[in-house]
């Protein structure tokens, strides 16, 4: 199981790049919400290129083993969000449960949802060899 708690710590490592490289590139010139989506899809695109490189490397052995990395990683990702970004960065929790209203356009909640699924996915749609 350690092998996916270093992915996730990967993942946490290309989430906070591509985090930076919305902010100090094409956050500039769109405004903040677009910025958001598109650094969200492009967050689903490359962590899914990283799940599908760890679960081809360590391969899992069952679904439920999948659904329990999946599981993992998602409640890991929650936690560093409100606890980090609330105690650390200072934004209050309203601010941050509002990154999770869909009907405003706010997508990271699809993020979520995809390092929750993707394990499971990737061990069901991969040939076994």
């Amino acid at each position: 199981m350690w092998k996916y708690l270093v992915a996730w710590f990967v993942m946490l490592l290309v989430s906070i790049t591509n985090g930076a490289i919305r902010d100090f590139t094409y956050g500039q010139y769109v405004d903040e919400l677009t910025a958001h989506q598109l650094s969200s899809l492009s967050g689903i695109i490359v962590l899914g290129i990283i799940i599908w490189i760890f679960v081809k490397r360590f391969p899992l052995f069952s679904a439920q083993q999948a659904i329990s990395i999946g599981l993992m990683w998602l409640t890991l990702t929650i936690a560093f969000e409100f606890l980090f970004f609330h105690y650390i960065g200072g934004h209050s929790w309203s601010a941050l449960l509002a990154n999770y209203n869909i009907f405003n356009g706010r997508i990271w909640v699809l993020v979520l949802i995809w390092i929750a699924i993707a394990p499971y996915l990737f061990f069901r749609f991969t040939p076994k060899i």
